[in-house]
């Protein structure tokens, strides 16, 4: 198992990864299967989905945050960062991608996001890979 170190800037930050779990995987000297990406934290997710254009990025945070407002008076956990949790569990803890000679398998746009809801903060990344 590998791990990644990631710093966000924001409260609610996509940041793209794919580079690092691919400089990552190269060091595994990991071939042919299967990688699973996992997150482990509650205000945090990860997801794949289009690298090419920033404003993709912008118009899903913009997304997530019209359908999980944070409204204090709303929510009863006391840390004041429901939404964070909520919308952590809407993207998902984890990702799974074909490795093939020593690459991600990923679609031509594609790339891989850690998406943090509760930033700024110091997180980290899992990665494990299964041999074919």
């Amino acid at each position: 198992m590998q791990s990644l170190e990631i710093v966000s800037n924001k409260k609610l930050e996509f940041i793209n990864i794919t580079r690092q779990v691919q400089t990552a995987l190269t060091e595994l000297t990991f071939n042919e299967g299967v990688l699973f990406v996992f997150i482990p934290h509650t205000t945090a997710g990860v997801t794949i989905n289009e690298s090419a254009d920033p404003s993709v990025e912008t118009d899903i945070v913009k997304d997530l945050s019209r359908l999980v407002p944070v409204l204090q008076d709303y929510y009863e956990h006391f840390e004041g960062n429901s939404a964070s949790h909520t919308m952590a569990s809407m993207v998902g803890s984890s990702v799974t991608i074909f490795v093939e000679n020593g690459q991600l398998v990923l679609g031509r746009w594609q790339g891989i996001f850690f998406c943090e809801f509760d930033g700024p903060r110091n997180r980290k990344v899992y990665l494990q890979g299964i041999h074919a």
